[in-house]
């Protein structure tokens, strides 16, 4: 197996990984199993949109939420289920 690296010495510039015939573009952060994963290891992107998927979700369902015939049992229900599953998905820590 041959791994040859080219980058330059700007930590700007972005590298290639090269294994054989394959050429594998070195990028900055990508998305991998629902998990936004980056070069620093700093989780503080995929944290946030973890929090913004949530709002959107909690928001969504809203008029479930303020709807007064439905009594608080299904509310949290849903809520444990939908919501915070969606804001703790795949966290370890």
């Amino acid at each position: 197996m041959t791994v040859e690296r080219k980058s330059s010495l700007k930590k700007n510039k972005i590298g290639h990984l090269k294994i054989k015939n394959y050429k594998f573009e070195r990028v900055e952060n990508f998305k991998y199993l629902g998990v936004i994963l980056n070069e620093d290891n700093k989780n503080q992107i995929d944290l946030q949109e973890r929090i913004n998927n949530a709002n959107k979700t909690h928001f969504m369902l809203q008029k479930f939420f303020r709807n007064k015939n439905i009594s608080k049992k299904p509310k949290l229900r849903l809520k444990n289920t939908i919501i915070d599953k969606t804001l703790t998905y795949a966290s370890e820590t």
